[in-house]
């Protein structure tokens, strides 16, 4: 397998957090997706032909999959922002799932498969001049998103009084988005920051969590949830 990313810079990094790249080889590859509190559009290109082109919800719990062998991606993975300013719509409908679109989408089926620069370049430019005409941005949820991404916060109470928006008038943007509450998606970003040091064998909590057992209470919610009964 082949994994690369190339990062955003400026202003557009508030709703990109890379741009990527997956392939596999001559075998097939059994992955797990984690829930990292972002979404993403990817494009899925097998024996080099462009198959599918998806949008991801905001994954919640753990998710098994198998790649095929000669599978190539192009993606971009956004920060929640980007669905209300870029997209303009929501994603709740898709928690924890994906939707097709239509090929011609950002005419992402002009690309090809070797094209992975090109695709990276060209859509950076689209994404900025996107961005460069938004009239508006509610300096409140940017706030957000900067505070939460960069782990400067502990809880939902923190967040509000730091950005001066209540908890409540918080939530109910997060459910009607994203199909989650403000809770959870703090959680799940603390979690997956963690991630690097359990895959080490480190069990010890950040400073992002209160103790131990906090710690593991926590990541074992997100991370071996009981998947029992569903697909």
């Amino acid at each position: 397998m082949k994994y690369r990313e190339i990062k955003p810079s400026g202003f557009l990094s508030n709703f990109v957090k890379c741009i990527w790249y997956y392939e596999t080889k001559d075998a097939e590859i059994q992955h797990t997706i984690l829930p990292d509190g972002y979404f993403d559009l990817i494009a899925e290109f097998e024996n080099e032909t462009l198959s599918t082109l998806k949008l991801t919800g905001i994954w919640t719990q753990p998710k098994d999959i198998i790649i095929p062998k000669n599978t190539i991606f192009f993606a971009i993975r956004f920060k929640l922002l980007a669905l209300e300013y870029i997209f303009k719509k929501e994603i709740k409908t898709i928690l924890d799932t994906t939707a097709d679109i239509p090929f011609s989408f950002w005419n992402i089926d002009k690309y090809e498969c070797k094209e992975f620069e090109k695709f990276a370049f060209e859509l950076t430019n689209k994404l900025n001049a996107s961005i460069k005409h938004l009239v508006e941005i509610d300096n409140r949820k940017l706030n957000l998103f900067d505070i939460v991404y960069q782990q400067k916060t502990l809880t939902v109470s923190e967040l509000s009084n730091q950005i001066f928006w209540s908890s409540r008038q918080i939530n109910r943007y997060f459910q009607s988005q994203f199909g989650i509450s403000l809770k959870e998606f703090l959680k799940i970003v603390r979690c997956h920051a963690t991630y690097q040091n359990i895959s080490n064998g480190n069990l010890n909590p950040s400073s992002h969590f209160f103790d131990q057992a906090h710690f593991i209470k926590e990541i074992k919610k997100i991370y071996w949830c009981d998947t029992e009964g569903t697909e």
